[in-house]
């Protein structure tokens, strides 16, 4: 009995699968969230709040259909490699890595079927696209040279970024997009309501 409890927690083939192409659809959202914010270097700073505003019901649907510990994690893992790979800073890819781990050990200390864990761990996940702005602020030498080095962008992209950028936006980006994560994790939970009332999951 007890191996097939083990077994049951573990993830499939098909849990793999699935998790994979939610990752894909979550992507998409958080870039067409974000992507307007993203080519503008002075309304760059906003990139964190627009990416937050969409995922949020692909985050809360993924913890539904795939309930078991590693799904969010993997979920941080592809993000992550796919924000590296287009040319963000590496903090940004760490960031959706250990933010994806964190947010599913949130996730499922409410065994998947909380939702207000659930959009407190997808909230803390969407933190992940600061990080790169939190480097800005905090170690802006080493972060123009990097992404100078690295980034497809124009150079004049990030200069425009360092006469825009103020040392109040840090805070101000981080609070907003905890908001904008929470909003969206409200619609999910709205849109998807019939969907967790027949998987038992509670509010």
């Amino acid at each position: 009995m007890s191996k097939q409890l083990s077994k049951a927690k573990k993830l499939t083939a098909k849990d793999m699968v699935t998790t994979g192409i939610f990752s894909t659809i979550f992507t998409v959202f958080m870039l067409l969230g974000g992507v307007f914010f993203a080519t503008n270097p002075v309304l760059t700073f906003l990139m964190p709040l627009g990416a937050a505003l969409l995922p949020g019901p692909v985050y809360l649907l993924l913890s539904a259909k795939v309930p078991k510990k590693g799904s969010i994690t993997i979920l941080g893992i592809l993000v992550g490699i796919f924000m590296f790979i287009t040319g963000m800073h590496w903090s940004m890819a760490v960031g959706f890595m250990v933010l994806g781990i964190i947010a599913d050990i949130i996730t499922a200390s409410g065994k998947y079927k909380n939702l207000k864990l659930t959009i407190v761990g997808y909230s803390l996940f969407m933190l992940a696209n600061t990080t790169s702005y939190a480097l800005f602020f905090l170690d802006q030498k080493n972060y123009l040279a990097y992404m100078k080095k690295n980034s497809t962008a124009n150079p004049a992209y990030f200069d425009t970024m360092v006469s825009t950028g103020k040392s109040w936006m840090l805070p101000a980006i981080i609070i907003g997009t905890i908001i904008c994560a929470i909003i969206s994790g409200l619609i999910g939970k709205k849109l998807l309501r019939k969907q967790f009332r027949k998987a038992g999951i509670v509010s």
